[in-house]
């Protein structure tokens, strides 16, 4: 199912709505108590699994969910999925919250739709960054996340196929800006080492998200290592 490319980001001015699903009753309620005391966040709804943050994202969507991963019933990953993937609620921002720290949480959430990966005990104001910076439209992947990203596509078979169609309509030029993209660095990083404006770069960056059909440079990640434009270093055999 076609999704939006690139989901507008949450207009200056309007307070950030964020709905918070999590099956503890005391977290969910901790968290809404930091979302409202925030400037410019208000908290809409809870929901205690996935199911029920699949329904109040489609009766209310919100602009951001804070979305536990581990949920009875329809977890978090497969409730991002429905979310992101219907286009009632394709707008919505997913940010990822989980106790564990493993590999394919990572991989499949990002897979999934979401826009960010934080663990549970991230400091209260990092998290609220985080939802800003997502409700901005933009991708929150931390330097810890990024490089398990990386690694799991280092343990999977390189590509024998030549690179997908989706690539066919990639310049040359945004070739080269989605595989520093997909080597971690920000638009400045990237800026600096094509010798690029700002500007430039971000109107590459906007490209790719509307040819390659992504959400945001969380995705974009993924389609430069799956296409096997880029390619991650593989650790040593029995390391």
């Amino acid at each position: 199912m076609t999704r939006p490319a690139h989901p507008p980001a949450v207009p200056p001015g309007d307070p950030v709505r964020v709905l918070i699903a999590d099956d503890q009753a005391l977290l969910r309620g901790s968290l809404r108590v930091l979302v409202d005391a925030e400037p410019g966040l208000v908290a809409t709804s809870e929901a205690a699994n996935g199911a029920e943050a699949v329904r109040c994202a489609r009766q209310d969507p919100p602009d951001v969910i804070l979305m536990d991963v581990r949920m009875p019933g329809t977890d978090g990953i497969e409730a991002t999925r429905q979310i992101c993937g219907s286009p009632g609620t394709a707008n919505v921002k997913v940010l990822m919250l989980t106790m564990f720290d493993l590999d394919e949480y990572v991989y499949a959430a990002l897979r999934a739709g979401a826009s960010g990966f934080l663990l549970k005990d991230t400091p209260p104001g990092e998290l609220i960054a985080a939802i800003r910076v997502v409700a901005g439209g933009d991708a929150l992947l931390a330097p810890a996340v990024t490089r398990r990203l990386i690694g799991e596509f280092a343990r999977r078979p390189q590509p024998s196929q030549p690179l997908p169609h989706t690539l066919d309509g990639v310049t040359g030029r945004e070739r080269e800006v989605l595989t520093l993209i997909a080597r971690g660095l920000s638009n400045t990083e990237i800026a600096e080492r094509l010798y690029l404006g700002i500007a430039t770069v971000k109107t590459h960056v906007g490209r790719l998200l509307t040819k390659l059909d992504c959400r945001d440079r969380a995705q974009l990640v993924i389609v430069a290592y799956e296409s096997g434009l880029v390619t991650a270093v593989r650790p040593p055999a029995g390391s």
